[in-house]
């Protein structure tokens, strides 16, 4: 997963940009980047490995000066790692153009093969990202006008919806004419829009969440709409249209569980209110099936499952405690590429408190179980603390399929439950007793918030796949996704 953001401005962006990859961190913590434009249409950019704050120190800042930019923070989900995977990415034909892409292109090999053989594009990585830019590039250069209008900007997107397959939610720096931002037909990746008052005309920011506008003295104007293009031109002034010819709104539900912040709201659901519900849903199912049950206390795994957990303690009346302290300095061990360093990651990133724990029965709230590493230290760590007896909860259902739309997941064959029963969880991860979200209560719970919203992306609990996908990709991904292929990767590169 990345997160993205835009930003058209009548003073210097940068340090705004700067302020929004910061609370877009959690999306991407591989690599962070920048690139604005300035009066003369001359571009200044930064782009290195590691966190934001890492990334851009004073005397890069003070190099970046324009009025127009955009940011990305990467967390690898196709293509490699490094350097030269971080975004933006740039084409200087036609006009210059800087890309940031949050998602995963489905037929990005058939893509690159076009773009070589019959379009002449050289790519330089097999990142998609570089695939979706070259795409919108191509589709550009073929309107041939020297000055383009917004018509031709999104005449270039009708046909890069027309080519890619998968998830993609796009901002791009056209340089000398503005931003234009877009979202694949059935907006799988979130992408908002937010404006504030300048002195002489609106100003405007597009970004993966909304958890940043205020901050920055923006409100939230709208979502993006699944398969619309927006253009801010150079003097400010926002165009939009529907370039997708069947758009069909189909969110990533796991947003609202994990990736997005509990202060976003994504296509008009507030995630906090959502995570709000999965609690009572969840608690409700508890009663059904133990109504005589003999939790003590409910303790969330922090930070996604706060929320739920709040809420389960308060459905069942008992006692909500906050049994982990955690090192705000340790990377989401859930977007761990290797298998060992998220197992030592746990316990970096936890401490915990004995005293919530000892010779109680403790009910754990997780925001989902994928692997299965993060909540068998977990419970082990609770067991040493002195628990009598440690029942496990997951917000979320089973996570049985690999995601193909932006989350580097994992493998099918190494989430735990994509081959085991709940008791077979259960006993693989050390609980006395497991219980998941259904899957129908989760979809209620986010749909509440946006009764418009009729279906959501959520293959990585039914295996059903929203956009067209060939058995060779599925095969690909499933083999490159493997921890060990990716220690082999990691020491060849």
């Amino acid at each position: 997963m990345c997160g993205i953001v835009g930003i058209f401005s009548e003073t210097h962006v940068a340090s705004s940009i700067y302020e929004s990859l910061l609370m877009l961190q959690h999306r991407g913590q591989d690599a962070a980047g920048m690139v604005v434009c300035d009066q003369n249409g001359r571009l200044h950019s930064r782009k290195s490995m590691g966190y934001v704050r890492d990334a851009f120190q004073q005397r890069h800042m003070n190099k970046l000066e324009g009025h127009y930019g955009i940011g990305h923070v990467r967390y690898p989900t196709a293509g490699g790692s490094g350097k030269d995977f971080a975004q933006p990415m740039y084409v200087n034909s036609p006009y210059g153009i800087s890309l940031a892409h949050n998602g995963n292109l489905t037929n990005s090999k058939a893509l690159a093969r076009e773009l070589f053989h019959a379009e002449m594009r050289h790519l330089n990585t097999d990142s998609d990202s570089e695939v979706l830019l070259n795409i919108f590039a191509h589709e550009l250069a073929k309107q041939r006008a020297i000055l383009p209008s917004a018509e031709h900007f999104f005449q270039a997107v009708r046909k890069t919806h027309s080519r890619c397959h998968g998830a993609y939610a796009v901002v791009a720096l056209i340089t000398g004419f503005g931003l234009i931002a877009f979202r694949d037909p059935k907006g799988i990746r979130p992408l908002v829009i937010g404006e504030r008052e300048g002195k002489e005309h609106k100003e405007y920011i597009i970004a993966s969440e909304n958890a940043s506008f205020s901050a920055l003295g923006f409100e939230t104007l709208r979502d993006v709409e699944p398969g619309e293009a927006v253009l801010i031109d150079i003097n400010g002034q926002l165009h939009s249209q529907q370039c997708a010819d069947n758009p069909e709104p189909m969110p990533c539900l796991f947003e609202y569980v994990y990736l997005a912040r509990p202060d976003a709201t994504l296509d008009k659901i507030s995630v906090y209110k959502a995570r709000m519900r999965m609690g009572k849903k969840l608690a409700n199912k508890i009663m059904r099936i133990n109504p005589n049950h003999d939790i003590d206390v409910v303790i969330p795994i922090p930070d996604s499952s706060t929320t739920a957990a709040l809420q389960v303690a308060t459905e069942l009346n008992i006692p909500y405690r906050d049994g982990f302290v955690k090192n705000r300095y340790i990377g989401r061990t859930f977007i761990m590429p290797y298998q060992e360093e998220r197992k030592k990651s746990v316990r970096r990133k936890l401490n915990i408190l004995d005293l919530e724990f000892k010779g109680k029965n403790v009910l754990l709230v997780d925001d989902s179980i994928v692997r299965g590493t993060t909540s068998q230290k977990i419970i082990e760590m609770a067991k040493e603390a002195g628990a009598k007896k440690v029942y496990f909860s997951s917000a979320a259902p089973p996570v049985k399929f690999q995601n193909l739309y932006g989350i580097d997941m994992a493998s099918t064959s190494e989430l735990i439950a994509s081959n085991k029963t709940e008791e077979d969880v259960a006993e693989a991860i050390g609980a006395d007793w497991l219980i998941y979200q259904d899957l129908e209560d989760l979809i209620a719970s986010a749909q509440e918030g946006n009764p418009l919203i009729k279906q959501f992306e959520i293959s990585i609990f039914n295996g059903k796949y929203p956009t067209p996908i060939s058995q060779e990709y599925l095969q690909d991904l499933e083999a490159s996704r493997l921890d060990s292929i990716k220690v082999s990767r990691e020491k060849l590169s």
